[in-house]
């Protein structure tokens, strides 16, 4: 019989005590030592959707509180997706030379770190400021997660580490909205930051105890050109598409801004072909199903984000629902895609990643069909509005997991760490889209609405839930996209050509 972790039945008084090195190798040496490792990872994962989830909630409430516009309060979210997204390849690299484990407690460390001062923050400038260090914390858990998963898993148990992690993500999602309603109801806004803090201690005790030790490869200079090219790359982008509501799409400051978003990207991908030590290794998109795997991603989290925002703005400016109740119908989404993600996830061998996405991407459409034709009444529409949101989440559930888990299958294997980073960064450049350009087309359309009042929408009431019930057709292409990418995947001669290798759970 094993004895329990860390204990001795006896032995000579002077004898050594365990420590955390004994009790780790006590522990590896154990079967369900990978699923242990899962484990950890799916806390930071847990800690960065619940703080994304909720803080889309309280968007509508921070511009009341700071007396600004809605595509101010915006990048709130937008701040965090940011620096996240324009930092992650630099970390990328720095995990890579000097391992996985210090910089991803570091990280976990840094996100606690700046949930406290989000909780203190006095103006929305500062809260914005705070938003980008907790960004840059997320980017070091992100750099690591995904390859320690599926390092661990090994390819026969990755469908079903990356359909847990989907469902930690959901879980973490889903309570957002719900705690977040209760705390901003009846603690205040600053709440929600707090509420992250003991999470964050326990990941890090837990990380520290289970996660393996490994020395990276210190080799190689870093790509300091690459570096300098990129985070401005991605702040124009996502600035315009934050502003074109209020810029206008054929104003000077949307084009240009634009335009030198696409520059500094091309440069970027020019220096990274050209220069022995890249930041990004580009040889990882040479495998088209990885590539088309990648921009699904995006989509997929586009689509998800894109609703969050849309939803949360018809349920608190259109419906004027109570923070409280707001956030337990916004749940409907993040429960019914945790149910669904695991399932997917364990039907991946079985079923093949392409069949699942397509039924998902179909129960999606489906879903955003009901939402625009929905009855007029008002309490019939805002139940069938709840059971169609339910739906979008469960088609997103049956897309995500089989996805992650076909795209880190594609990777060439000598390259499964850049693409677990990929896959994290394509993941946040998909919540910025998605965000961004909810954002953005929601002002537009209450522009083009105005004071008129409509009956044709989805939650009778007030103006705003005309815009966004017009606004699903961005939903709808975001879709269709992902759709068309999956459908091209489906040509190619195998869905898992390049399959990373098995491990022992070490990563």
């Amino acid at each position: 019989m094993n004895e329990p972790l860390g204990l001795r039945d006896s032995g000579p008084a002077d004898a050594p005590r365990p420590t955390a090195a004994t009790f780790r190798e006590r522990l590896a040496a154990r079967p369900a030592y990978p699923w242990y490792i899962v484990g950890v990872t799916c806390i930071g994962s847990f800690m960065g959707q619940f703080d994304a989830s909720v803080v889309q909630l309280a968007l509508p409430h921070l511009a009341e509180v700071f007396h600004t516009r809605e595509t101010l309060t915006s990048w709130v979210a937008l701040a965090y997706l940011l620096s996240f997204s324009a930092s992650l390849p630099v970390f990328g690299w720095l995990c890579e030379q000097f391992g996985r484990k210090p910089l991803y407690l570091i990280g976990m460390a840094a996100f606690l770190l700046a949930s406290v001062l989000c909780g203190i923050a006095t103006s929305l400038p500062q809260l914005i400021a705070f938003r980008v260090l907790q960004g840059l914390g997320g980017a070091l858990l992100g750099a690591n997660s995904v390859s320690i998963l599926v390092r661990a898993a090994g390819k026969e148990r990755r469908g079903r580490a990356m359909g847990i992690f989907s469902a930690a993500q959901a879980i973490g999602v889903s309570l957002g909205p719900i705690v977040g309603g209760l705390l901003i109801g009846s603690l205040g806004w600053r709440s929600i930051f707090w509420v992250t803090a003991p999470i964050g201690v326990v990941g890090v005790l837990l990380g520290w105890l289970i996660l393996p030790r490994d020395e990276g490869r210190a080799e190689g200079r870093f790509d300091a050109l690459g570096a300098l090219l990129l985070p401005p790359a991605l702040l124009c982008i996502v600035l315009a598409l934050n502003q074109a509501a209020d810029w206008g799409i054929a104003s000077a400051s949307f084009i240009g801004t634009s335009l030198a978003g696409i520059a500094l990207l091309v440069l970027f991908v020019r220096h990274e072909r050209r220069t022995d030590s890249p930041l990004v290794d580009l040889k990882l998109f040479q495998s088209e199903a990885f590539s088309l795997g990648i921009v699904a991603v995006m989509l997929s989290y586009a689509m998800l984000y894109g609703m969050f925002y849309l939803i949360s703005f018809a349920l608190v400016r259109g419906f004027h629902d109570t923070p409280e109740l707001a956030g337990l119908r916004l749940a409907a989404i993040p429960i019914a895609l945790g149910i669904a993600a695991p399932i997917a996830g364990s039907f991946v061998n079985r079923l093949g990643a392409t069949t699942l996405n397509l039924a998902g991407m179909a129960l999606c459409a489906a879903a955003l069909l009901a939402l625009s034709l929905v009855a007029l009444e008002p309490a019939p529409s805002r139940l069938f509005g709840i059971l169609s949101l339910a739906v979008f989440g469960a088609g997103l559930g049956m897309f995500m997991a089989p996805n992650n888990s076909a795209t880190m299958g594609a990777a060439p294997p000598a390259l499964s760490g850049e693409a677990g980073a990929m896959l994290n960064l394509a993941r946040m450049l998909g919540v910025s889209l998605g965000v961004a350009s909810a954002a953005s087309t929601l002002a537009w359309r209450m522009q083009v609405i105005g004071g008129a009042r409509t009956d044709d929408v989805i939650f009778y009431g007030h103006p705003i839930l005309g815009a966004v019930e017009t606004s699903f057709l961005l939903l709808f292409l975001f879709a269709l996209a992902a759709t068309i990418s999956t459908l091209k995947r489906r040509r190619l001669p195998a869905e898992d050509a390049s399959p990373l290798p098995a491990t022992d759970g070490k990563a």
